[in-house]
């Protein structure tokens, strides 16, 4: 769900330079484990969040996205649906360019959140396959 067109998300993608992986694992069966490999293949700055790490990839883990020393880019959330909505209120209040919930996180309070705060929101969508689909360059 987002009222995003592809050219706007493709520019979003490509402008980006820091996300905040939200639910950053150090399992490799994780799904947030390969996509954040990825976005830091991809020249993106990344920043796990996840108060049980200490470091995730041997990047330094955040407790909350209120403690990322940067304003990010996009914030990509893994955690469960029941979260999601607080996750999305701490972005709001960092700045993020980009909320984005990953596949099977779903949340109408959330997205209003975002909605009210006027910050594009993409809910239920693998940011990897996105990146893929629309043929990202960087």
């Amino acid at each position: 769900m987002t009222n995003l067109t592809d050219d706007q998300l493709k520019s979003l993608l490509t402008d980006a330079k820091t996300v905040v992986i939200v639910g950053a694992s150090n399992k490799p069966e994780r799904a947030s484990n390969g996509i954040m490999k990825f976005l830091m293949k991809n020249g993106y700055t990344v920043y796990p969040v996840n108060p049980l790490e200490k470091e995730v990839l041997g990047v330094p883990t955040y407790d909350s996205v209120a403690e990322v020393p940067v304003q990010p880019d996009i914030v990509d959330v893994f955690r469960q649906s029941a979260f999601a909505a607080e996750v999305v209120r701490e972005a709001v209040l960092k700045g993020a360019g980009l909320v984005w919930l990953q596949e099977d996180v779903i949340s109408s309070e959330a997205e209003q959140i975002a909605k009210q705060a006027d910050v594009p929101f993409i809910m239920d969508k693998c940011i990897f396959k996105e990146y893929l689909r629309l043929a990202i360059a960087r």
